[in-house]
């Protein structure tokens, strides 16, 4: 079974300095049917324009991942972390038992374009953290790399949480397949292109939300990047 997310279905924000797409209820979004997908609980699609960004701010109980398309965001928190994030970068933060960050784009005339993704952890109170690391397109490109996974398999990330993300880069005739667990379920967000998932067609900011499914299959992408989540049921 799965439900087709479309990108205009998304909640909007605008506030000048931040254009935001929320895939789920998020601030003052508010969408009963869209509270979160398995222990996937934000997708955040922002836009922070030049010489701006979020100050600095506190989280609990929650892994924060970052994954940026265009420009560079300026990470600083209170664990004494001072990053930039470029694209091909994928950023882990573990908000645990507290933690404060701000969230910049200090670029004078671009802007910083990233999706900001939350999960929530099956551990309480853990020691906040964080990691960043380098996926390179070769590693994406048609295929599905491990970027964040519950173990640092692969070289992918780790995470405070019963999940995994892939990345990939599909056009033409490029396909890849992954085995699902039919009693987790799975979310597949086109981050921009169009791509063909289980004979659904997707364009730029549509997603696949899936569930008593055993088998994922992706194909006649149009430089298409996507993420694909596993997670708990």
């Amino acid at each position: 079974m799965h439900h087709i997310r479309r990108t205009q279905d998304r909640g909007q924000a605008d506030h000048g300095w931040l254009k935001s797409f929320h895939s789920f209820s998020f601030a003052d979004f508010h969408d009963p049917a869209w509270m979160g997908w398995g222990n996937l609980r934000v997708i955040n699609e922002d836009r922070i324009a030049p010489g701006t960004g979020f100050g600095t701010h506190g989280h609990r109980d929650m892994e924060i991942i970052s994954y940026v398309l265009q420009g560079n965001l300026a990470h600083k928190d209170s664990m004494g972390n001072i990053e930039g994030i470029p694209p091909g970068d994928v950023q882990r933060m573990s908000a645990g038992s507290g933690v404060r960050h701000s969230e910049f784009n200090h670029a004078p005339d671009q802007t910083t374009h990233f999706l900001q993704i939350w999960i929530e952890p099956n551990q309480q109170g853990v020691a906040p953290g964080y990691e960043q690391k380098t996926f390179a397109d070769a590693v994406k490109q048609g295929r599905l790399c491990l970027v964040a996974s519950n173990n640092g398999a692969q070289n992918s990330v780790s995470l405070h949480a019963d999940a995994c993300i892939h990345a990939g880069l599909f056009h033409g005739a490029e396909t890849a397949t992954l085995e699902i667990d039919p009693a987790r379920k799975a979310y597949v967000h086109l981050v921009r292109g169009a791509l063909t998932v289980n004979g659904e067609r997707l364009h730029t900011g549509d997603a696949l939300a899936l569930s008593d499914e055993s088998r994922l299959e992706l194909g006649d992408g149009d430089h298409a990047e996507v993420l694909v989540f596993d997670l708990t049921a």
